[in-house]
């Protein structure tokens, strides 16, 4: 799998990002996908060392050329390279079309994908957790006992998505998840984790703008502001809080346009339910059984 080699067609979409606020070092693109080589170019606390920057195959949009698409799975590892300050090679890939390349390093059709050591590897958690173990600086570990923190809300958030009865009880499903983690972060919040951003963090993030964006189109529903640590939770991750001026989350591709890394694209209930269902959620799903 590691052998496989991704063809180098040349592509020049920077005009596309400029008006963004990004400004990497250059681009490309491969065969079937777009890609953007992120070096950075700011100080930063941390220095790594690479021979070249990470490969990782995340979702492109279906809309619009050279952008990023709507996988909160894909959206939780680019999160975390920029959180540990590592250089890395996005290749946007088209999952209505999958190039054939792609399909031989991820042969279920899936992403994210990340080259790490000669080896492609899936699975957003176990990339995750490849990361933070060969790049444990800055440490995102979370510790097991609040890992779990969060994690029916988007079950509850899908389940309510695709309710077509008003009566059935998934609304209710969701604020009473909402509600659990409004006390939880009036208790020991701004994160997860305290003071600190983790894991965790980075995994819900775009899992609650998905959830934001969603369910104010398809249903004209949002968040109540009986939920004050719920909002102030998500604008703290959306870098709208004083306290977070100077972090990562700032520095993203458009995160001060707020819908360009968090992307939520606009499409027929039907293909968003089968969005979901044909991603990560299945396997979530599943681990949850």
């Amino acid at each position: 799998m590691s052998s496989v080699r991704i063809p180098p067609t040349a592509s020049a979409v920077s005009s596309t990002i400029k008006h963004l606020g990004y400004n990497p070092r250059f681009f490309t693109s491969h065969g079937g996908a777009k890609g953007v080589k992120r070096v950075g170019g700011e100080r930063r606390k941390y220095s790594i060392t690479m021979s070249s920057p990470l490969e990782v195959c995340v979702k492109a949009s279906v809309i619009i050329p050279n952008k990023l698409g709507d996988c909160p799975f894909s959206q939780r590892i680019l999160l975390t390279l920029e959180e540990k300050h590592l250089p890395y090679e996005m290749k946007l890939v088209d999952l209505t079309n999958k190039p054939e390349w792609f399909l031989k390093i991820s042969p279920g059709g899936t992403v994210p994908v990340m080259k790490l050591d000669e080896k492609w590897i899936a699975d957003s958690d176990v990339i995750a957790q490849s990361l933070e173990e060969k790049y444990p600086d800055p440490p995102l570990g979370t510790p097991p006992e609040k890992a779990s923190v969060g994690s029916k809300i988007f079950p509850a958030f899908i389940g309510f998505l695709k309710s077509k009865d008003p009566s059935d009880g998934t609304e209710q499903t969701l604020l009473n998840e909402l509600a659990s983690f409004d006390d939880y972060i009036k208790e020991n919040g701004p994160f997860i984790n305290g003071k600190d951003i983790s894991a965790v963090d980075l995994s819900l993030g775009p899992k609650l703008y998905h959830l934001e964006i969603a369910l104010g189109h398809y249903k004209k529903w949002t968040v109540p502001d009986s939920l004050p640590f719920v909002k102030s939770y998500m604008k703290c991750l959306q870098n709208q809080s004083p306290a977070l001026l100077s972090h990562v989350l700032h520095r993203i591709i458009s995160i001060s346009l707020k819908k360009t890394l968090f992307r939520y694209e606009e499409r027929t209930v039907k293909d968003e339910i089968s969005f979901y269902e044909k991603t990560e959620y299945s396997q979530e799903r599943e681990k949850e059984r």
